[in-house]
C-alpha cells in the first residue's frame, strides 16, 4: 500500500545554520497540524548540522534528509527538495527561520476555504537579534484582501511583497508543471515569485504572521555589502527571458519591470546592500537594465518620476545629486520640526507663567490614568462618585489623542502638552491619577495630588526596587520617588498594603484607608453590567468564562507567552470561553497580536488585551487564571475561584523579588504547565472546598478595607474635606458567578 499523500512538504535548505536548526526543526515538527513532510536538504553544510538532521530523521519518521554533491546555495538546494516532495502544497523555510505557533493548521484552514489555489501568500515577522520584532512593511496589503482569490492583473498590488521564497504555500502540481526553479545566486527568489504571480490562475492571501525571519547580526549574505548585490539584475534577466517563453503573460511586463526597477534602485541606495565605490557601476548596469527591458510605451510612475527620468539620462552624477538633494529636504523637514517643537515649548512656558500669576480654581479637578490611556480605574470611578456627591467640583482628563475616542459623551478632556493642558494644570486644585505624573508639572502651593495606586503590590515597589538591576533597567528609583513627594494622599485596600507603602515609599503623604474605588462594582455586585459585558464579547448563555491575565516580566524585554493557548483552549471545549488579557506594556506587540489574533479569529479565545476596564472583564469572568499580576486581589473580591500559573516563580522572585511567598499563602490551586491547568479546570477541582477555604483566607489579609464605599469615602474626605464613616466588609456568600446566574434563569424559564 502506499503511502498517504502530505498535504505540506516543508523545504529546507542547510548551510551553517546549526545555532539555529534545532528551533527551526522544533517549530515545523511540533505544529498542531502534523500532516506534512520534511525534506531538508544538506547543502553539504561544514558545521554539525549534517548530525543534527541525522538525529531528527531517525527521531521522526516525517523528517528526510537529502544531501547534495557539492554546496550550490539557497536555490539549487530548494529545487532539489522540490524534486523529492510529494505533498498536496510546497513551503520553503530557511534553516534559521522558524513558523509561527499555529501557522500550519491557519495555511490549511485558509486553502480549504479559498478552495486550493495555486499560491498562498501570507505575512512574516522579522526577527531582529536584539529582539526589537517590528511587523513586515508590507502587512496591510494582506489584511485588505479579504478570503476571494484574484490574479496579479486583479491585483497587482501583490508585487509589492517581499519576492522570497518562504512567504508563500505554492500547490505542488502548478509549480511542477509550470517549471518553476530558483537556480543559483543571491536574490534567488525574485524571479520564482515574479513569475510564479504572474502565472497563478487563483491566488489567494493569509492576513496572518506564519514565518520568524531572523535578523542575524552578521553572516546573512542578503545584509552584507559587496558585489554580490549586483546578482539582483541576472535575476530579473531571468525573469524577462522567462516572460518571452510565454507571450500570454506579456500583458504583466510593465508591472513586472516597474517592480524590478523599484528594487534596484531601493538596493543601490542601501549602505548595508552596495558598497559606495560600487555604487557608480551598479548605476549603470541599472541604467542598461532599464534600456534592456523597458516596455513600449511605458510611463514611470508618477510618485517616484524624477529618479525614473534621471536613470533615463544614464547620468550617475546627476542620479547621486537628486538623492543628496532628496536627503537633504528630508533633514531640513527634521530640524524645522525640532525648531517648531522649540518654539511650541517657549510659547507654552510663557502660558504657564502668565496663568500661574492667577489664583487656583478650588472646583477645577485634573484627571489622568495609566499614562493618559483614557478614563480609566480608580480615577475613573472616583470621578463619578464625584459628579453626585460635588457636583460643583469641575472635571477634566488628560487623555491622548489615540485614546480620545473611548472618552465618554459629555467627559471634558484635554490633550496632553495642549496649551488648555497647561492652563488647567497652572489652575486646578485637585490632580487625581494611578501613575506618578510626568516630571514638568510643577506643583503649585495649595494644589492637591491624589495618588490612587495601580493594585495591591505582591512584587518589590518604589525603595525596594534598589539591587535589582532587571527592574532598575527601565525604572529610574529616585525619579519614583521624587514622583511621590508630589503626594497629599495614597489610597490602600488593606493593612498589608499599607505597611509596603511606607516601607517602600518613604515620602510625606497620608494614607487614605479607603479601599480601591475601581473595586466597588466588584464588591456591590452588577449582575447585568456583567452580562451586558458577555453578551457584547459574544460569549455563548452558560459558558463557563476564564480570565487569563497575567503580568509582565522585568528580566525580558518583550513578550514571552508562558501558555501554550490554542492546546488549553481545545481541551476546554466549547462550553467554557476562555478570555486573555495580556499586560498593557504588551498592547503593541506584534508577536502577541499574531498569536491572539488568529485563536481569536478562529473561535478558541477572544482577546481582551484592548478592553479598557479590567473591572469589567472580571465581573463577567467565572474564574480567573493569573500568574502574579496584582488582578488577584481584586478578584478575590468577586468570592470567584483564582489558579495562580506558576511556572517560572522562583525567576520572578529572583528577579523581582516578593513580599509574599504564593506558594505557601495563594487563592487557589497553582499549576506549572498548560496541561496541569487545563487538568484542573475540565476535572471541575478549580472550584473545590480547597480552592474556597484558600481564597477566604487571602480576601482576609488582602482586602482589609474593601467594602464598596471606597470612591464615596476618597470624595467625602479629600473634595468635601469630611469623614464617611467606618470600612464595613459585606457578606461573600451571597456572591453568584455568571454562568451559574445565567444558568439558574434559563432554568426559571424553561
Amino acid at each position: 500500500m502506499e503511502d498517504p499523500v502530505p498535504r505540506f512538504s516543508v523545504i529546507v535548505p542547510v548551510f551553517e545554520v546549526q545555532g539555529f536548526l534545532r528551533g527551526c526543526l522544533d517549530s515545523i515538527l511540533g505544529q498542531s497540524f502534523t500532516d506534512l513532510e520534511v525534506i531538508a536538504v544538506d547543502d553539504c553544510s561544514p558545521d554539525d548540522c549534517g548530525a543534527i538532521l541525522d538525529a531528527y530523521a531517525a527521531r521522526d519518521k516525517r523528517v528526510r534528509v537529502v544531501r547534495t554533491a557539492a554546496h550550490a546555495g539557497p536555490g539549487p538546494a530548494r529545487d532539489t527538495g522540490v524534486a523529492e516532495a510529494c505533498g498536496d502544497y510546497l513551503l520553503f523555510l530557511d534553516g534559521d527561520d522558524s513558523f509561527t505557533p499555529g501557522a500550519l493548521a491557519a495555511i490549511d484552514e485558509r486553502l480549504r476555504l479559498t478552495g486550493d489555489p495555486d499560491v498562498l501568500l501570507f505575512d512574516h515577522l522579522p526577527t531582529h537579534w536584539a529582539g526589537f520584532d517590528r511587523p513586515s512593511a508590507r502587512a496591510g496589503l494582506l489584511a485588505a484582501a479579504g478570503r476571494d482569490t484574484t490574479d496579479l492583473p486583479g491585483s497587482p498590488q501583490y508585487l509589492q511583497l517581499p519576492l522570497v521564497a518562504w512567504n508563500k504555500a505554492y500547490r505542488r502540481e502548478f509549480f511542477r508543471d509550470g517549471g518553476f526553479a530558483f537556480g543559483a545566486g543571491l536574490y534567488e527568489g525574485v524571479a520564482v515569485s515574479c513569475h510564479v504571480l504572474a502565472a497563478a490562475r487563483r491566488i489567494a492571501c493569509l492576513d496572518r504572521i506564519c514565518v520568524y525571519v531572523e535578523q542575524r547580526r552578521k553572516g546573512a549574505l542578503s545584509r552584507t555589502p559587496g558585489r554580490a548585490h549586483f546578482a539582483l539584475f541576472a535575476q530579473y534577466d531571468r525573469l524577462f527571458a522567462l516572460l518571452d517563453e510565454r507571450p500570454g503573460l506579456a500583458p504583466l511586463r510593465p508591472l513586472l519591470f516597474e517592480r524590478a526597477v523599484q528594487h534596484c534602485l531601493a538596493t543601490l541606495t542601501r549602505p548595508d546592500r552596495v558598497l559606495p565605490r560600487h555604487r557608480a557601476e551598479f548605476h549603470r548596469e541599472l541604467v542598461r537594465f532599464h534600456r534592456r527591458h523597458k516596455p513600449a510605451g511605458f510611463r514611470p510612475p508618477p510618485q517616484d518620476a524624477s529618479r525614473w527620468h534621471l536613470l533615463a539620462l544614464g547620468s550617475y552624477p546627476l542620479f547621486r545629486a537628486h538623492t543628496l538633494v532628496t536627503t537633504q529636504q528630508a533633514v531640513l523637514v527634521r530640524h524645522l520640526a525640532r525648531l517648531r517643537d522649540r518654539a511650541a515649548g517657549v510659547l507654552r512656558r510663557a502660558v504657564a507663567r502668565f496663568h500661574r500669576l492667577r489664583p487656583l480654581d478650588p472646583h477645577l479637578v485634573v484627571y489622568a490614568a495609566s499614562g493618559h490611556r483614557g478614563v480609566l480605574g480608580d480615577p475613573a470611578a472616583i470621578h463619578r462618585a464625584a459628579r453626585t456627591m460635588a457636583p460643583h467640583l469641575r472635571a477634566v482628563w488628560v487623555v491622548d489623542p489615540q485614546h480620545a475616542g473611548q472618552v465618554p459623551e459629555g467627559v471634558d478632556h484635554v490633550r496632553p502638552g495642549s496649551l488648555r493642558h497647561l492652563q488647567v494644570a497652572v489652575r486646578a486644585t485637585y490632580f487625581v491619577n494611578n501613575v506618578n505624573w510626568p516630571d514638568d508639572l510643577v506643583k503649585r502651593p495649595g494644589q492637591i495630588h491624589l495618588h490612587t495606586g495601580d493594585g495591591t503590590p505582591l512584587t518589590s515597589t518604589g525603595l525596594d526596587l534598589l539591587g535589582r538591576p532587571a527592574c532598575t533597567f527601565h525604572t529610574d528609583v529616585r525619579r519614583l520617588l521624587d514622583g511621590a513627594d508630589r503626594w497629599d494622599h495614597a489610597l490602600v485596600s488593606s493593612r498589608y498594603a499599607e505597611r509596603i507603602l511606607a516601607r517602600a515609599y518613604p515620602c510625606r503623604f497620608s494614607v487614605l484607608r479607603s479601599g480601591a474605588p475601581r473595586n466597588d462594582v466588584l464588591v456591590r455586585g452588577d449582575e447585568e453590567r456583567a452580562a451586558s459585558v458577555r453578551a457584547r464579547l459574544g460569549i455563548p448563555a452558560g459558558n463557563t468564562v476564564l480570565l487569563y491575565a497575567p503580568t509582565r516580566r522585568d528580566h525580558r524585554t518583550w513578550y514571552v507567552p508562558r501558555l501554550d493557548f490554542e492546546q488549553l483552549a481545545m481541551e476546554l471545549g466549547p462550553r467554557r470561553t476562555l478570555l486573555v488579557r495580556l499586560h498593557p506594556q504588551y498592547l503593541k506587540d506584534p508577536v502577541r497580536r499574531l498569536q491572539l489574533r488568529d485563536l481569536h479569529r478562529r473561535g478558541l479565545l477572544v482577546d481582551v488585551t484592548d478592553e479598557p476596564a479590567a473591572e469589567d472583564l472580571m465581573a463577567a469572568s467565572d474564574l480567573l487564571v493569573t500568574d502574579y499580576s496584582s488582578l488577584m486581589f481584586d478578584y478575590a473580591l468577586l468570592d470567584r475561584p483564582i489558579v495562580v500559573h506558576a511556572d517560572d516563580w522562583e525567576a520572578v522572585r529572583a528577579s523581582r523579588g516578593a513580599y509574599v511567598d504564593l506558594l505557601a499563602e495563594p487563592p487557589g490551586h497553582v499549576t506549572r504547565s498548560t496541561a496541569e491547568l487545563a487538568d484542573l479546570i475540565t476535572s471541575g477541582r478549580w472550584r473545590d472546598e480547597v480552592s474556597a477555604a484558600r481564597r477566604a483566607a487571602f480576601r482576609e489579609k488582602f482586602c482589609t478595607y474593601e467594602d464598596g464605599r471606597a470612591a464615596e469615602r476618597v470624595v467625602a474626605r479629600v473634595f468635601l474635606g469630611r469623614d464617611h464613616g467606618p470600612v464595613t466588609i459585606p457578606p461573600q456568600s451571597t456572591r453568584v458567578a455568571p454562568a451559574e446566574s445565567m444558568a439558574g434563569a434559563r432554568k426559571i424559564l424553561e
